[in-house]
C-alpha cells in the first residue's frame, strides 16, 4: 500500500498548523488563553515573565489575524481589553492536551536521568544490552 504524502495536497497540514502557532510564544499564549477561557492583556503578560509587552502585542495580533483569538475591546475607562480563543482556536485544545501530556513526560524522563544518570530507554548494565541484541 502507498503511502499518502500530505505534502503534495493543498498544502502540508502538519506546517500549516505548526506555521500557526510557531515561534517561542504564540502557542504558549494560546495554551494559557485556552486553560483560562479569557484573560486580559496584563494578565497574560503575567503569565509569561520572559516576554515583552511589545512581542506580547505582536503575538496576540498575530493569533487575532489567524483567526485563533477573540480580542474585544469595552469601551471603560480605564479601558478594559480581554482576549479569549475563538471556535477556531478552541478546536486546537486537543492538540494542546496531546502537548502537554507529551511534555510531562519529558519532563518526568529528564528528572529520572538527572536522578539516575541513566536514560529510562538505555540498558543499565551489559547484560541487558545482550538481552536486547539477541
Amino acid at each position: 500500500m502507498k503511502k499518502k504524502n500530505y505534502c503534495d495536497l493543498l498544502g502540508c497540514p502538519v506546517e500549516v498548523t505548526l506555521d500557526l502557532i510557531n515561534g517561542r510564544w504564540k502557542g504558549v499564549v494560546l495554551f494559557h488563553l485556552l486553560e483560562s477561557g479569557c484573560l486580559r492583556f496584563n494578565e497574560i503578560h503575567r503569565l509569561l515573565p520572559g516576554i515583552s509587552q511589545r512581542l506580547l502585542t505582536k503575538q496576540l495580533r498575530e493569533l487575532e489575524e489567524a483567526g485563533l483569538v477573540l480580542r474585544t475591546v469595552y469601551a471603560e475607562v480605564p479601558p478594559r481589553v480581554e482576549y479569549r480563543p475563538t471556535e477556531e482556536g478552541e478546536s486546537l485544545q486537543a492538540v494542546f492536551d496531546l502537548l502537554l501530556q507529551w511534555g510531562e513526560g519529558r519532563l518526568r524522563r529528564q528528572h529520572l536521568v538527572r536522578s539516575t544518570g541513566h536514560s529510562p530507554d538505555q540498558p543499565r548494565h551489559a547484560k541487558d544490552v545482550r538481552a536486547q541484541g539477541s
